[in-house]
């Protein structure tokens, strides 16, 4: 499976959900610590982050929670746990931003894409509020006229 160019980042993945269930309000691009099975299992496409969310823990550190990375086909004993906790790499003065947004107006931190850049993993993730069932009515209804709209050009011309 050849990943999709994005920009000259090859995208692995992109939460498509995200943006349907939460209002993002701005995002940011974080390294990921990973074991090497890990980027293996990855670049073939093997994981799943429908559940996953990052936190801030206690000590300032990022963290990425629920995110599963399945087990690499050709590793041996010592292959990866699929569903630990992974660090997010990001700066200091970043995490302190992240952390006050969270604090102050309640919001979530939401994985958007995964993508490879420069051979490394990276993550963006989104600062956003969750949508009430009115607001995804409105999307809906948007993406719907929207979709009209661009039918009824195409037919003219």
């Amino acid at each position: 499976m050849e990943p999709k160019k994005d920009g000259g980042n090859k995208l692995l993945a992109k939460n498509r959900k995200a943006r349907f269930n939460y209002s993002i309000l701005e995002s940011l691009e974080v390294g990921i610590s990973l074991l090497g099975t890990e980027v293996k299992s990855m670049r073939n496409g093997k994981f799943s982050f429908t559940d996953a969310y990052a936190k801030i823990s206690k000590n300032d550190e990022l963290i990425l929670v629920g995110f599963h990375i399945s087990p690499y086909d050709f590793g041996n004993l010592n292959n990866h746990e699929p569903e630990r906790t992974r660090v997010l790499l990001a700066h200091k003065n970043e995490i302190k931003k992240l952390k006050r947004k969270v604090e102050e107006r309640g919001c979530t931190l939401v994985p958007l894409k995964f993508y490879l850049k420069n051979g490394k993993v990276k993550l963006e993730i989104g600062v956003g509020t969750g949508k009430q069932s009115q607001d995804k009515r409105q999307t809906i209804k948007a993406r719907d006229e929207k979709r009209a709209v661009e039918r009824e050009f195409r037919q003219k011309f």
